[in-house]
């Protein structure tokens, strides 16, 4: 079981880029596969959800190959898309491993084929609830139910909810649908959106707030037409023609770890260039700034087959307060909010998040893995249900801290241990691997 053993550190400083957003990068898979022609995905992430999503697309017959380049360090994907009616039903189950965001564009994908499907995910994915998309997806046309296994048997849990693995008989055409959901989420959007490519008539989606545009901006660049109103975003059947070239920007989630470190540590200062500042996920940005973090910002013309804004960050040392972070923002920070916790353990006054119902249904329940790690390292912290209270504390302490098998968890804790007296030491951290495989390199080459 791999581990990282972190010393504390006077200062982080330099420049770095980040992976390509990990969001952005399953969906050209996945959105590239059902399109017409060739897309060249520039700076795609290489983690292991993504490799899962590459399987499962080459297993539904599509080729997908990695562009060598001499002069290009950054991965770059050719994906043979064969249209919408393209793909053929695989010779095995699809295995998506921890990917909860493959599984469910998947899910949209293959309600409207015209065959039978298994989707089957690792021990973590086969714990995270798929009914809030089956639900919509049934009122579509599509039958998903769970694929039988052998620990069956007898458990009634299994019965009353609807985890992997989950089998999927498609159907053509699928039957359009207006449909309220209950609570905000990208990826229940986005299957839903992805199956409207497959139904007679307008699909439309009216959200309670307006969660990651990704899939919306993708099908407008695949030359789709994608309306956006106030309550909500709607699509009708229609062919996706390959742009040529998308250019993926760094994943703001995973630059949020370096721009918390250089806030929490004196004479510190990083700049993480090329990241994508989408509105829809810029919510970290808004929270720190209220806490008081001296960031900057300098944006990038959108040009060269870059339909997502990308910028410069540059954060520097600062001196935080305790904020309160309300429900209303919770789909724009959801996969920061492990980094927002690390910087208001160590802000003054008071931190309150409430409405972060959605960090219990991640790779591991979140508010539990940083609540339990943080307080072992010294912090003070209170759950009252989904509301997270944070009393910031001058100084954690050096600890013995897991990731409980999630990535975030991991490099969240690990930002903590530069800023903690004494060294800390974060066990089964090959979860890092899913969203940041560099990650460790790239933390020590801008410590000083």
């Amino acid at each position: 079981m791999p581990t990282i053993r972190i010393s504390p550190a006077e200062r982080i400083r330099g420049g770095i880029e980040v992976p390509g957003d990990k969001s952005i990068s399953q969906r050209a898979i996945l959105i590239g596969s059902i399109a017409e022609g060739t897309t060249i995905a520039h700076n795609i992430l290489i983690g292991e959800d993504c490799a899962r999503a590459i399987d499962a697309c080459r297993a539904l017959g599509i080729e997908i190959e990695e562009v060598v380049t001499a002069n290009n360090k950054k991965p770059k994907l050719a994906i043979s898309g064969k249209g919408l009616q393209g793909l053929t039903k695989p010779a095995r189950d699809l295995y998506l491993g921890n990917s909860g965001t493959s599984m469910r564009l998947a899910m949209g994908i293959l309600a409207g084929q015209g065959f039978d499907t298994v989707l089957r995910g690792d021990a973590s994915l086969s714990r995270r609830p798929m009914k809030r998309v089956a639900l919509p997806l049934r009122m579509m046309g599509a039958r998903i139910t769970r694929a039988a296994t052998a620990g069956d048997a007898g458990n009634r849990r299994t019965r009353s909810d609807l985890y992997p693995p989950l089998r999927i008989k498609g159907s053509y055409p699928l039957r359009a649908v207006r449909y309220t959901m209950p609570v905000a989420s990208a990826q229940v959007k986005s299957a839903i959106l992805l199956a409207g490519l497959y139904a007679r008539g307008r699909t439309e989606i009216i959200e309670p707030i307006r969660s990651r545009d990704h899939t919306e901006r993708m099908l407008r660049s695949f030359g789709l037409q994608v309306t956006v109103t106030k309550a909500g975003v709607s699509v009708e059947s229609g062919r996706l023609k390959s742009p040529g070239n998308i250019r993926i920007p760094g994943d703001i989630s995973s630059a949020a770890y370096f721009m918390v470190a250089a806030l929490i540590l004196k004479s510190s200062r990083v700049t993480v260039r090329n990241v994508g500042i989408n509105p829809t996920r810029t919510g970290i940005l808004t929270i720190l700034r209220k806490m008081g973090a001296d960031i900057q910002i300098k944006s990038h013309p959108m040009t060269g087959g870059r339909y997502e804004p990308v910028a410069d960050i540059t954060a520097r040392s600062s001196r935080l307060r305790g904020v309160l972070i309300g429900p209303e923002i919770m789909p724009r920070l959801i996969d920061e909010l492990p980094a927002i916790m690390v910087a208001a353990a160590l802000a003054r006054g008071v931190t309150v998040i409430r409405g972060a119902s959605e960090l219990r249904v991640k790779e591991t329940d979140r508010i539990v893995s940083m609540s339990t790690n943080l307080r072992g390292m010294g912090a003070d912290i209170e759950l009252e249900g989904d509301t997270i209270v944070i009393r910031g504390v001058g100084e954690l302490h050096g600890a013995y801290v897991k990731s409980f098998g999630d990535h975030r968890t991991a490099m969240s804790m690990a930002i903590a241990a530069l800023a903690a007296r004494g060294k800390t030491v974060i066990a089964d951290t090959a979860c890092i691997r899913k969203s940041y495989p560099g990650f460790e390199d790239d933390l020590r080459n801008l410590l000083c």
